[in-house]
């Protein structure tokens, strides 16, 4: 699992070039399925426009698909792709709309009109890096809790739930090169009576 820059959720953004309208909408996906949904999605909800070309990058990078849709040729898709590429994304797909306006852009022109909605689109979702973390759960005294969430935080986790009853259980994740640290210092706490359990691992928002 390595880590990767993704966007932030769905988002959607228009401008209009010589009478042409173009909105460009992304979405997060996390397979080549949720990618052809999303795609097909805004291709019935406008199915109107002259053109819904579409790009998405999965897997890291090593999964790359693009649509002209009717477009010319190296004038729509590949710049939208071409845009997800340069921001560094994976994990997302594209699908800008074009409703035609009357006026022929040429070549050059399509591909600054398309290059642009798509880039303002992943604008407007926002970027993120993804981190590969463990999950983790302990459970814990009341007195030692109070000290956990701290030391979590510490060292860059976050807790994800807590179950209050005879003890305390905690799940939480942490980056994965931060687990070895954090089970040496749970075992100094504890004075060797804790450890943490990893049940998981999953990529999760880096903030800091």
């Amino acid at each position: 699992m390595d880590a990767y820059r993704t966007i932030r959720g769905p988002a959607i953004a228009e401008f209009t070039e010589r009478r042409s309208r173009f909105i460009g909408a992304a979405a997060p996906a996390a397979d080549e399925e949720e990618a052809l949904a999303f795609i097909t999605r805004v291709k019935k909800e406008r199915w109107d426009a002259r053109h819904n070309v579409s790009a998405f990058i999965l897997d890291g990078g090593r999964l790359r698909r693009y649509s002209d849709d009717g477009e010319p040729q190296g004038t729509a898709g590949q710049p939208v792709l071409d845009v997800l590429a340069k921001e560094q994304l994976t994990g997302c797909a594209l699908v800008v709309t074009r409703y035609f306006g009357g006026i022929l852009l040429g070549a050059g022109g399509l591909v600054r009109a398309y290059s642009h909605a798509a880039k303002i689109a992943v604008d407007a979702a926002g970027t993120v890096w993804m981190q590969p973390c463990d999950q983790l759960e302990l459970t814990c005294g009341y007195s030692l809790y109070g000290r956990l969430p701290a030391l979590i935080a510490e060292l860059d986790g976050e807790v994800d739930d807590t179950v209050f009853a005879e003890g305390v259980t905690l799940r939480f994740h942490l980056p994965a090169e931060r687990t070895a640290a954090f089970q040496t210092r749970l075992n100094d706490l504890s004075a060797g009576s804790l450890t943490a359990e990893r049940i998981g691992a999953a990529c999760y928002p880096q903030e800091k």
